[in-house]
């Protein structure tokens, strides 16, 4: 019998799929990079691809989809500096497309829109990302810590799922791990484009295994 299909969007270092596969599934996930940083990459089949030029069709045969748009600039504009502010500013009055602003988090819904259409079917999705992003694509559906989700979000997952979950150090907590004493050691010297803060800023991302089987097993046939 084939195992059931997830599809992984911006899959990163692949946080939902290292749940869905513990959970039986096969996973492809799509990125527009290759996120390996010396540890090991994304632990299944890798597609790299700008999820905005994906179409749903040929998704019809998944039985679930899952993503995690980048929530970067969400994030910078709910920091307390004066340019984050002017430029969330500029979002609400007009002077920058918020259409533009959301593309990565509205190509999920067209892109589970097609699938379903192709399939003759509902294929369900869940979409992950942070609580600043509220403000520009609405109220998540659950949330639990750093993490918020959207889409079809099974039911009573806030009593179910109990996620231990890592502390930011640029909030002077220990994670705990390399990433942290590295980043306590060496953050003054990495610059945005780093390897070193590309590989913290992937692995703060991934999605807890606790959350991604939940999920996983809320969703197989």
């Amino acid at each position: 019998m084939d195992k059931p299909l997830c599809i992984d969007l911006y899959c990163g270092l692949g946080g939902w799929s290292e749940g869905f596969l513990s959970e039986g599934y096969d996973c492809v996930g799509f990125d527009i990079e290759r996120h390996d940083y010396g540890s090991g990459g994304y632990p299944t089949q890798l597609v790299i691809q700008d999820v905005l030029t994906i179409h749903g069709k040929q998704f019809k045969d998944a039985a679930v989809i899952v993503a995690s748009p980048p929530c970067q600039e969400y994030s910078y504009m709910a920091m307390p500096w004066s340019r984050a502010k002017n430029i969330a500013a500029e979002y609400r009055s007009g002077a920058r497309d918020v259409e533009k602003l959301n593309a990565l988090f509205n190509a999920c819904f067209r892109i589970q829109r097609e699938a379903c259409e192709a399939a003759g079917r509902y294929i369900p999705m869940v979409v992950e990302n942070v609580r600043a992003a509220q403000e520009w694509v609405g109220s998540a559906r659950w949330k639990c810590g750093s993490i918020y989700l959207w889409g079809d979000i099974p039911a009573l997952m806030s009593s179910t799922v109990h996620i231990k979950q890592p502390v930011d150090p640029r909030n002077r907590k220990k994670t705990g791990g390399w990433f942290y004493d590295n980043y306590k050691t060496s953050h003054r010297r990495w610059s945005s484009k780093s390897i070193e803060r590309k590989a913290w800023s992937a692995q703060i991302a991934k999605i807890p295994l606790p959350l991604s089987r939940h999920i996983a097993r809320c969703y197989h046939p």
